[in-house]
């Protein structure tokens, strides 16, 4: 019962956390202008990863989509890359997680085949967390570069007005979803261990013990169980030969001869 609520509670919350990935990547608020000490209040800007939007202080809001992908930094499209790849394998694990629970029966399938569905569908779920995660922290860690190169400038007097930007809601939203996705990948790979039944856990493997009285005898490849009804015609240990004469040959056939 244990196993299936761990189970089952593992799919929730990894359900929760790609459905999060989801809604951070297409959210815009994931940098947004940081109005302190800013003396134009008006307009309101912020981006996101497919474009960047301005809001006027009437409430019209305007946004335009990034029309270039190589005119964009390097880091930039890491982030877009690691999120698409975090989303499409929690659909993934999503979809194999659904076949995996205990509590669907879809034919014959064995307990041990869906251990092993569990696992993939864990391990999919923690490197969707991760991805997510590396992502975001990515983006904000260029937020925050930016951010304190922003302030140096304006302080420098380079600069009358420069926009400078802060984290966003989306990134807040990124890091709950990557960290729900981790702690459902984590439930789902305990979840495997109890689903493996116990005679393949704890499977012996029985060994029969050979004859140690087989004895093998060149010629005509010819096993002998060595308990013979007639002891005294094999050849050992004990027993003499006939004497031979001084050519080699025995004088009279003995009871030894045999072939």
């Amino acid at each position: 019962m244990s196993t299936t609520i761990c189970q089952v509670m593992g799919f929730l919350v990894s359900s929760l956390g790609v459905g999060g990935s989801i809604m951070a990547t297409a959210m815009d608020t994931w940098s947004t202008q940081d109005l302190y000490d800013n003396p134009v209040t008006a307009v309101f800007q912020y981006q996101g990863l497919w474009r960047s939007c301005v809001r006027q202080s009437s409430g019209f809001t305007e946004c335009r989509p990034y029309f270039t992908i190589l005119g964009l930094p390097a880091m930039f499209q890491a982030v877009r890359a690691l999120m698409i790849v975090g989303i499409v394998l929690g659909l993934l694990g999503l979809f194999v997680c659904i076949f995996a629970l205990k509590c669907i029966r879809i034919g014959s399938m064995e307990d041990t085949a869906k251990a092993n569905m569990t696992l993939t569908s864990g391990i999919m779920f923690i490197v969707a967390g991760l991805c997510a995660i590396t992502g975001v922290s990515v983006f904000a860690n260029m937020l925050v570069t930016n951010f304190w190169m922003s302030t140096t400038n304006m302080y420098q007097g380079m600069q009358n007005v420069q926009n400078r930007y802060t984290f966003g809601s989306a990134l807040f939203v990124g890091w709950v979803a990557g960290g729900l996705a981790l702690v459902g990948g984590i439930m789902m790979c305990l979840a495997c261990k109890g689903l493996i039944p116990e005679e393949s856990r704890y499977k012996a493997v029985s060994y029969n013990a050979s004859g140690r009285n087989i004895s093998y005898r060149t010629g005509p490849y010819k096993v002998g169980s060595g308990y013979e009804a007639d002891p005294k015609t094999r050849k050992g240990v004990g027993y003499e030969e006939a004497p031979r004469s001084e050519d080699g040959r025995r004088p009279y056939p003995s009871k030894y001869d045999y072939v």
